[in-house]
């Protein structure tokens, strides 16, 4: 656990996330919780089967040491350092029950909070098991060239200057500059690029990205202990503690409270021996500690928490824990990448322009004959808006360019401007540029007959939720890989103000960063690129149908389905279960400042001091339940969520 839970003395030892608990039973917080469990209704038995005191005893002081182990030892050790947390306020109250013979009260604080802690152990292990989807990116090998020979190594042992050689489909094992090749790199793993990227010479090449169909030799630039992908990794180690070690809302609280506590009770053996009798006085000190044990406390929260989390997986939404749930009600800036969660990730042709002496179809057409032999991300888009294909042959692929084939006697060409030139269509292209399309041109016997721009659309919900969010008065930014034109384009569309492109996974972390400054922030993503992001956020959301299991991992919420509607759903259910956890320790709080001075007077002993904590308890469980409602948020109808409409431009016009 961490120190936060007052379970732990820090992070867990480099070299363990490989080894993270996978299962509930294999929690030991749960484990000695469940022991100390079947020990209390064994006590519970032993009485009812009228057994001598001393059994019954027995059998309380074993569930008390078991679910204590939880926590106390590193209780005692936090003390040591001078740091406090609602831990230390269990252990005062069990061992002030301890001494006033209420064994099986002490017995009983502890097995409550060593189920809270387990259940939180759970969820930051899940989070912590991302690390290894990451690691997964890096390929096994590298081909480099040296003295004239090609060598299969490690990319550990890579040396910054190697030529590395990256064949089609391989994935870069580090960071690197392109020497010699031309190809389209599929970045999505870096920037988050929503469709491939041609790159060659003097172009920048990062860990992970994925070779397209030309052969590429790439000056080795960092090492593979800090390339992109490392840096990631560090970036996810380190907030991942920094979360590990925040301070839950229960700890919060005990802060000042078991200082007061402590100062309360023993002022009051203090003055009260030196006024009456020593033993009377202090028996109300150990009385007025009992009566100021968080046993409400420890169990409200968690008990919310469970109810919350369960209802959320119903709307389609995964809490990873309590933590997780009180930073969803907590956010108030919401950070969303564009491919993949803004948008569907599937390219679609959303304009053809043509000239005057050609139609939409046969543009259309054309493209589809060359397409159909491609293994291009476009091609599934261009493919897709044609009825039927008739392929064209002789088909070649001019890496980083285009296609060539031919056809009924023709010859065709397709690929990107600057390879064709537009001709009367320069207008056209510019303009699908400037709306964040990518534009690939049409030509047959040496004429260029049409445009086509495509475009990875948005969500058809997005716009309504994003609407919502703002509403609801949520600072809401968009950020990422993406090129600038293509960003504000869509986030015009979208009706999102604040807009952050071209960024790389470290930019996005450090925007978040920023963001965090001013509020408790979200970021919702997809991506491996998101990662480091995801966990710098107070709050990582990831879009789980769609994402990458690293962002899964990483992230503390994932929305399992492709409806972003799900997201305003989250924010709305975390918000009243948070709500409920604030009662509830309100609650917990109003009972024991009420029941302190009663105990002091000396109107309330020992056993009415417990049953109202009992009772207490049953309140605040049935109030917590109520975190387990469902409702399903209403959102209005979508102003517009606008996109580029489909169209067919005349050129001559």
């Amino acid at each position: 656990m961490s120190d936060a839970c007052g379970c732990s003395d820090g992070p867990r030892p480099e070299g363990e996330t490989g080894q993270e608990p996978e299962r509930l039973w294999e929690i030991s917080e749960l484990r000695f919780a469940a022991a100390a469990g079947v020990l209390l209704v064994a006590a519970l038995c032993a009485d009812w089967a009228g057994a001598t005191r001393s059994v019954e005893l027995t059998l309380e002081a074993l569930a008390l040491v078991v679910g204590g182990y939880t926590f106390v030892p590193s209780t005692l050790r936090r003390l040591a350092q001078r740091r406090i947390g609602v831990g230390t306020l269990m252990t005062i109250a069990a061992v002030g029950a301890v001494l006033l013979g209420e064994v099986g009260e002490a017995a009983m604080l502890a097995f409550l909070f060593s189920i809270s802690e387990g259940l939180e152990e759970y969820s930051l292990a899940r989070t912590r098991r991302g690390l290894r989807a990451l690691l997964s990116l890096v390929p096994d090998e590298a081909t480099v060239l040296r003295d004239g020979r090609e060598l299969v190594l490690p990319p550990g042992e890579l040396r910054v200057g190697d030529a590395m050689l990256v064949k089609p489909g391989e994935r870069l094992a580090t960071d690197g500059i392109i020497r010699d090749g031309r190809t389209a790199l599929d970045l999505s793993a870096i920037t988050g690029e929503s469709v491939p990227v041609e790159a060659g010479p003097g172009v920048e090449v990062f860990a992970g990205a994925i070779n397209g169909t030309g052969a590429l030799t790439v000056e080795v630039t960092t090492t593979a202990e800090d390339n992109s992908l490392a840096r990631i990794v560090k970036i996810v180690e380190a907030e991942q503690s920094r979360k590990g070690a925040s301070e839950r809302l229960a700890d919060r609280i005990a802060k000042p409270l078991v200082p007061g506590v402590m100062i309360v009770a023993t002022l009051i053996a203090a003055i009260g021996s030196a006024l009456g009798d020593p033993l009377v006085w202090i028996e109300r000190a150990l009385v007025v500690l009992v009566a100021a044990s968080p046993c409400a406390l420890a169990i409200s929260v968690p008990v919310a928490v469970v109810a919350a989390i369960g209802a959320a997986s119903k709307l389609g939404v995964l809490v990873k824990g309590g933590a997780a749930l009180e930073a969803l009600g907590a956010v108030r800036a919401v950070a969303l990448d564009k491919t993949g969660t803004l948008t569907a990730n599937r390219p679609a042709v959303i304009e053809v322009a043509t000239t005057a002496d050609a139609t939409r179809e046969q543009v259309l057409d054309l493209a589809g004959a060359l397409e159909a032999r491609s293994e291009h991300p476009l091609a599934r888009a261009i493919l897709a808006a044609v009825d039927h294909v008739r392929p064209a042959t002789d088909v070649e692929a001019v890496t980083g360019a285009g296609l060539t084939g031919r056809r009924d006697g023709h010859t065709l060409r397709l690929g990107r401007p600057g390879w064709l030139e537009p001709g009367a269509l320069a207008a056209d292209v510019r303009r699908m540029q400037s709306a964040g399309a990518t534009a690939v041109l049409v030509e047959q016997d040496g004429t260029v007959i049409g445009a086509i721009a495509v475009r990875d659309e948005l969500r058809p919900e997005a716009a309504e939720v994003v609407a919502q969010l703002r509403r609801d008065g949520y600072e809401v930014a968009m950020l990422t890989g993406d090129n600038q034109a293509t960003a504000d384009a869509l986030a015009k569309d979208v009706g999102i103000e604040v807009v952050h492109a071209e960024l790389r996974p470290e930019d996005k972390a450090r925007l978040i960063g920023q963001m965090r400054s001013r509020h408790s922030t979200a970021m919702v993503g997809d991506g491996v690129n998101d990662a480091p992001a995801l966990a710098t956020a107070d709050l990582g959301i990831a879009m789980g149908a769609m994402g990458s299991d690293v962002a899964i991992e990483t992230a503390d919420v994932a929305l399992m389905g492709e409806d972003l509607r799900h997201l305003a759903q989250a924010f709305a259910h975390a918000r009243r279960a948070r709500r409920i956890m604030l009662q509830n320790v309100g609650l917990s709080l109003a009972i024991v400042v009420g029941l302190m001075p009663l105990a002091l007077f000396g109107l309330l002993g020992l056993a009415a001091v417990v049953l109202v904590h009992e009772l207490a308890e049953v309140v605040v469980i049935a109030n917590g339940v109520r975190a387990g409602r469902t409702k399903a948020l209403e959102i209005p109808a979508a102003a517009n969520a606008a996109s580029l409409p489909r169209t067919t431009v005349d050129a001559s016009s």
